[in-house]
């Protein structure tokens, strides 16, 4: 039998071995959300690059990829709109801003109008 030659690290199955004794995994720590009363969000209203339909946009959240999910369908629930989480922010279809904002107050999140 011949040995198969190692052209990439690809061809070790996907493994990379180490001799460092002291080596230690780098975990992924989820991101810790803060308390609504300690953030800072922002209200954009954009209809850039978006054929000229108009969308909220909610920036600034600290926290986990969840929390910030749930807090997207929260507000997309309470303006009965559709819209999407994505890049650490909350697209909410149509001009909302100001509805939004109110709801975040409520919930105990600092926001502020920014632009227009």
């Amino acid at each position: 039998m011949s040995k198969k030659k190692l052209n990439s690290l690809e061809d070790l199955g996907g493994f990379v071995f180490s001799t460092n004794t002291n080596f230690e995994f780098e975990n992924e720590e989820q991101e810790e959300t803060l308390a609504p009363k300690k953030q800072f969000l922002e209200a954009h209203f954009s209809n850039k690059g978006r054929g000229g339909k108009t969308v909220t946009v909610i920036t600034g959240f600290i926290g986990s990829e969840d929390d910030l999910k749930s807090l997207g369908k929260l507000l997309k629930t309470k303006c009965g709109v559709g819209g999407s989480v994505k890049d650490n922010e909350i697209i909410i279809q149509g001009n909302y801003r100001d509805k939004i904002m109110e709801i975040l107050k409520k919930e105990g999140y600092n926001i502020k109008r920014v632009g227009g």
